[in-house]
């Protein structure tokens, strides 16, 4: 019984490949053509008529696609444009931060990190590690919990309700004995948060480790990433804290401002 359940299923991810690669070719083609009609689509795809209105169909229904009424054909839409901004403001943050981490690094001799939110975690996408900093670990391109580090706690205190609600509604994991996993103390954290312009943690994701972020804005004021500096606490502790995040917020302000935002 199992052979025949796993050719069905290899069968089954091999057609799931397929459409993906199909899908992103009606993509390619609208992108070369300017605009396309389903049989256009359907020779250059080498598939059926049926194939390709189906393909297009679901393309069109999550934005991607959308129809010239007058003509009967396609063309890229809007969600293209939604996901090429959105790998374009990532990249702009990693190339524009660069500078600013690598001098605040420097400055306090610690590792700086940027991250951004992606869903229910915290995506770092920049680093810079200082000279006194300990660790070798790489985070870029790494995800990390939004209740338990100092950016997820920065990006998760200025997110969109639905996300705070979220994270906040759902059993919290916990890393340390110093995780906070009260979502009615972590709501106060981020409160604090915001009213204060930047968060911390001692401990609550890595035994040993102290970290302190402060939000990047972009042009229109939306915070879209945080910028962190960690290490560990025998040099980070919290008494430290309020001086090292009028540091930590002046090189975000700048970062903030050279993306286009200014208060």
């Amino acid at each position: 019984m199992s052979g025949p359940q796993g050719v069905n299923g290899e069968r089954g991810s091999v057609a799931a490949v397929q459409s993906v690669d199909r899908a992103l070719s009606v993509l390619e083609i609208l992108a070369a053509h300017g605009e396309a009609g389903v049989t256009d689509v359907a020779a250059e795809l080498g598939v059926h008529k049926s194939t390709a209105f189906r393909l297009i169909a679901v393309l069109e229904s999550r934005g991607f696609v959308e129809q010239l009424a007058d003509r009967g054909k396609y063309r890229l839409g809007f969600g293209v444009v939604r996901l090429a901004g959105a790998a374009a403001a990532q990249l702009d943050i990693a190339q524009e931060g660069r500078r600013i981490c690598e001098a605040l690094a420097a400055d306090v001799e610690e590792t700086v990190n940027i991250a951004i939110l992606d869903s229910d975690r915290a995506v770092n996408v920049s680093q810079v590690r200082g000279p006194a900093a300990l660790s070798t670990h790489n985070w870029v391109g790494q995800g990390t919990p939004l209740h338990a580090t100092s950016s997820g706690k920065v990006l998760l205190a200025h997110a969109a309700d639905a996300v705070r609600k979220g994270v906040l509604s759902r059993d919290l994991q916990r890393f340390t004995p110093a995780t906070i996993t009260d979502p009615e103390v972590l709501r106060q954290h981020l409160d604090r948060i915001v009213e204060q312009g930047w968060g911390s943690t001692v401990e609550e994701y890595e035994v040993g480790l102290s970290a302190v972020a402060a939000p990047v804005r972009g042009a229109d004021g939306d915070v879209i990433a945080a910028l962190s500096v960690s290490g560990p606490l025998f040099r980070m502790e919290a008494e430290r804290f309020p001086r090292l995040a009028r540091r930590v917020m002046a090189s975000a302000d700048e970062l903030s401002r050279r993306l286009g935002f200014f208060s």
